[in-house]
């Protein structure tokens, strides 16, 4: 019997942190950023068909998100002024997380390869894969932004310059529906459980602790 340790090594992205250069009031791990991301890519594609007419396949970008940063298990996180440093040191990272995501299809028993080595990333994206991955891109770098937003409101300043870093790079992106996400979603994070709960109108009750 052959066994594919694809799902296997799938479950170990919870093992892997992110922001390890960073001081964190909470720590986070990629299993929990691409649930984020791929609810966030969702969210996107969903006020752009709602509020802005448009047809993007929100599902569809939701499954690209989850497995965005998939190679990861084998590469770890690796802190953005590191990979970024030179052009050099990028190229030579696209490569390593690309041969990540061709070692990771391979565990993928054949007759579903065809369905995940996109998702993967092993494969030339299509027209309409293309143009939802920039909606999942958006969506992960809202997640770095909520990340330093919570760590910042938390009283953490190490997460101050990343903040502003990440404000400019979503501004960069003119997509209405991330300016929409911002203005109306995104305070909330800075909010703690009393002020959600005020601000849904309803009285904020906690358990008693005994």
């Amino acid at each position: 019997m052959t066994t594919y340790p694809f799902s296997a090594y799938l479950y170990r992205l919870k093992h892997i942190k992110r922001w390890s250069l960073m001081r964190s009031t909470m720590t986070e791990n990629v299993a929990e950023h691409s649930y984020h991301v791929s609810l966030l890519s969702h969210l996107l594609c969903t006020i752009g068909n709602e509020l802005y007419g448009k047809s993007l396949n929100a599902d569809r970008a939701a499954a690209l998100a989850l497995f965005h940063d998939a190679p990861e298990v084998f590469t770890g996180d690796i802190p953005t002024p590191v990979k970024h440093h030179n052009e050099a040191l990028l190229s030579n990272f696209r490569l390593i997380e690309q041969m990540g995501a061709q070692r990771l299809t391979a565990m993928v028993p054949e007759p579903l390869q065809a369905v995940y080595a996109p998702l993967i990333g092993t494969t030339e994206p299509n027209e309409e894969d293309r143009q939802l991955h920039a909606y999942v891109k958006a969506a992960d770098r809202i997640d770095a932004y909520l990340k330093c937003a919570w760590e910042v409101a938390a009283g953490n300043r190490e997460f101050a310059v990343a903040k502003l870093q990440t404000e400019e790079k979503l501004a960069e992106s003119a997509m209405p529906e991330v300016e929409y996400f911002l203005k109306h979603l995104a305070p909330a994070f800075e909010m703690t459980l009393d002020e959600l709960s005020a601000q849904i109108g309803e009285e904020a009750q906690r358990p008693e602790i005994r």
